[in-house]
């Protein structure tokens, strides 16, 4: 698959590298594993030393990187280096005498590997950044380390924007429609490994995405235990049943307490804000201690994997494919509904018309509006329902649902409009 909408972050890339020719310029490149973050680094510096941190002792790594270098860099390095932190200093020291970028991929397993690097690391970059001209490149899933500090720029690597995904549909299946759009956009959430898979094997309609998904030689099946298990460690069971819950739309924290029976404030906190892996939703302008809050899983393939894989994980373990596919065909038209309101908000998004964004509800969800986009400085607003049949759409309705809204932003003009799935391909909504 080509190499799609990057264009921003190459021409960062590419300009720090030319600034670190006179002092040292560190930058971390953070993202989801499968995000796209190597092919990234690949294409911005054809010229580089690339360290890939696996999961060995570390006189073994050093090793590999002391061989990397001598052929990247074609120079001779006498006796044995056993600590990074000397390879790294003598790397720093070569960068004196010439630019070097130097890359160290999957750079939080150093943690596991040697907890001190990280400050033996930091001491040498400050002794060194000055007079060296090192273009160090530190690329993760992981972002709260200590060495991040020092960093001169941060990348955080987003999925795919809606706008991609139709480029990449209109290039690769000239032919697909709305509901091709729609379920490409809810599998692949946008991750550039899911897109390549799809692509590779022409699955652009949702039969065909469901038929690679669940199949005997399938890398969807184990992903949300391969990305997220050992971030959990051993309470994952726990954190597997918080995410199955909210995938199912059980999505607020005392409905979750109520079928765990346990408290799990601490468990989603983490999930917020240590792993990033959920949200909170609160209606628009809704008090900073308002308890009207509902998660969300941020990703849409770990949506759709703790919904649907992990949830029917026995059948998939015995092989009974068939039987989670019509599971998901027969739950689809009520849960792509959501993903389309999603869809629909990250389309207003792009737009850059408003403000602000976001749904609109009251106590005990009453009055549930899909999407509230504002203009403040126009005084305006959007308010809009979001149908996959067009035919149900009921502007009256979202008119009377809207009274207690408008009454609190008076001089507000308001825009009331329906989005259905055939508006999903619509360059202006």
């Amino acid at each position: 698959m080509k190499f799609y909408n990057r264009e921003k972050e190459l021409e960062k890339l590419r300009q720090i590298e030319k600034t670190s020719h006179i002092s040292s310029k560190m930058t971390i490149i953070v993202g989801r594993r499968r995000i796209g973050k190597t092919k990234l680094i690949k294409k911005a510096f054809p010229e580089k030393l690339y360290f890939f941190v696996a999961k060995k002792n570390e006189a073994l790594l050093c090793e590999e990187f002391t061989n990397i270098t001598r052929k990247t860099l074609n120079i001779k390095i006498l006796g044995q280096i056993v600590k990074f932190k000397d390879l790294f200093e003598f790397l720093l020291e070569q960068a004196k005498d010439r630019p070097i970028t130097l890359v160290i991929d999957e750079f939080q397993e150093f943690l596991n590997i040697n907890d001190s690097l990280y400050s033996d690391m930091q001491n040498l970059w400050d002794s060194y950044k000055d007079s060296s001209k090192m273009n160090l490149v530190l690329c993760g899933s992981i972002y709260k380390k200590p060495l991040f500090g020092r960093a001169d720029n941060k990348i955080h690597l987003q999925s795919f924007t809606t706008e991609t995904l139709a480029e990449i549909l209109q290039e690769n299946s000239p032919e697909f429609n709305h509901e091709d759009l729609l379920s490409f956009y809810i599998l692949t959430g946008g991750i550039a490994k899911y897109i390549e898979v799809f692509v590779d094997n022409q699955a652009f309609d949702l039969q065909s995405q469901l038929d690679l998904i669940f199949d005997e030689y399938s890398l969807f099946l184990e992903e949300g235990k391969n990305l997220l298990i050992e971030e959990f460690g051993k309470e994952y069971t726990t954190y597997f049943s918080i995410l199955s819950l909210i995938a199912s739309a059980r999505n607020t924290r005392s409905e979750i307490e109520n079928i765990l029976t346990k408290n799990v404030g601490g468990h989603l906190d983490k999930l917020e804000n240590e792993y990033t892996i959920i949200r909170k939703i609160k209606p628009l302008f809704a008090k900073a201690g308002s308890r009207k809050v509902k998660f969300e899983i941020i990703d849409n393939f770990l949506n759709f994997w703790f919904r649907f894989i992990y949830k029917y994980k026995s059948a998939i373990e015995i092989g009974n494919y068939n039987y989670v596919k019509e599971k998901v065909l027969n739950d689809y038209t009520t849960y792509s509904g959501h993903f389309l309101e999603k869809f629909f908000i990250e389309k207003l998004k792009l737009s850059r018309d408003f403000s602000t964004i976001g749904t609109y509800w009251e106590k005990k969800n009453l009055n549930e509006i899909d999407i509230v986009a504002v203009n403040d400085e126009l005084q305006t607003m959007l308010i809009a329902e979001v149908k996959r049949n067009e035919k149900k759409i009921d502007l009256k309705r979202l008119h009377e649902k809207a009274k207690k809204l408008l009454e609190k932003h008076p001089g507000y003009t308001p825009q009331f409009v329906g989005y259905s799935l055939r508006d999903i391909q619509k360059t202006n909504l």
